[in-house]
């Protein structure tokens, strides 16, 4: 038997309230903190086969299942993109963004007899199912797709790429490596949306420099302290939450679901994302705490030409003052 699950998820800004799932039950050895060690989905309902379920607070995902005859047929393929364009559809509807999403299709083959070896004949087919491309794939680019896989049991196999996943299991129990990649794409999106914020960040730094400083000196000042702690706040935040996965994964080890998240994350290229991410920090602050500086020997510059102005103001008054008593004097 095969089966096609088809997921999108987007950031939202106000994902619904729902019922927490009942989390991972998995089958391969497993510590028992697994469970704890990785965000846990909200149920909030379905539209049609749709499933709607939310990481909160602010991802939204729908997900739907059909089965097919074969998963690696042109038909297959077809649904897929039909699929994938009715999650859109419902994403959109609840307000999902369209721009911050990520979308992403699994082959399950279970039910099957001996080693999941045998399907390697189709290799073509399964790399073009991967990579979400119709067209015919060169052979060295079928057999670089196919590198990124796991095996457990002797009569399992999972094979990871950037727009899809197929899992061979002849007991039919994946859910948990369903969940699991979904886990991968969600923290995929998540560094997304947190290199998005750091571009808008950088472009307010343009209109912040772009102010007139002596005109609304106050403001501006007020502006860039509330900036700069918010880059603060974000870069402690952005530790915190995207090492706490990473974390809580390495501590299970060696086990088959660190492996498998750790094979999710090289083809997502994780690494990548948060050393680009940790440049815009640092890039960020950078930033600030050089406009800051230089903010405050500006308005140093500012107080002293006041000063001065103030000072000779002071010495006509004066002058003034010694000319009427002179006058007086002089009557």
């Amino acid at each position: 038997m095969h089966r096609l699950v088809v997921f999108v998820m987007a950031e939202s800004p106000g994902v619904k309230k729902g019922e927490r799932g009942e989390g991972v039950k998995v089958l391969q050895s497993a510590p028992h903190y697994f469970g704890a060690s990785i965000p846990q989905q909200v149920i909030i309902g379905r539209e049609g086969e749709c499933v709607l379920r939310s990481y909160p607070p602010h991802v939204f995902l729908v997900e739907v299942r059909r089965e097919v005859e074969d998963i690696l047929s042109p038909s297959t393929f077809q649904l897929r993109e039909e699929l994938t364009k009715k999650c859109h559809q419902i994403v959109r509807k609840h307000r999902g963004d369209g721009v911050l999403s990520e979308e992403y299709a699994i082959g399950i083959v279970d039910r099957y007899a001996g080693d999941p070896e045998q399907f390697l004949e189709r290799a073509g087919a399964m790399a073009s199912f991967l990579k979400s491309e119709p067209l015919a794939l060169d052979e060295k680019e079928v057999s670089y797709t196919l590198e990124s896989q796991l095996k457990y049991a002797k009569d399992d196999l999972v094979i990871i790429d950037w727009d899809g996943a197929l899992i061979f299991e002849p007991t039919g129990q994946a859910e948990p490596v369903i969940e699991l990649i979904e886990l991968a794409n969600f923290q995929l999106l998540r560094y997304r949306m947190l290199d998005a914020d750091l571009d808008k960040r950088l472009q307010r730094v343009g209109r912040l420099l772009r102010t007139s400083v002596p005109k609304r000196a106050l403001r501006w000042n007020r502006e860039m302290n509330t900036a700069f702690e918010e880059v603060i706040h974000l870069r402690a935040r952005s530790i915190a939450e995207f090492d706490a996965i990473d974390r809580d994964i390495k501590m299970i080890g060696d086990w088959y679901y660190a492996r498998l998240y750790d094979l999710a994350g090289r083809k997502f290229k994780f690494a990548e994302w948060r050393r680009t991410i940790k440049e815009k920090l640092e890039s960020l602050e950078d930033v600030y705490g050089i406009i800051a500086e230089n903010f405050s020997v500006s308005k140093l510059h500012y107080l002293e030409m006041i000063q001065i102005v103030l000072f000779f103001v002071l010495q006509l008054g004066w002058f003034a003052l010694i000319v009427l008593e002179l006058k007086i004097f002089l009557r």
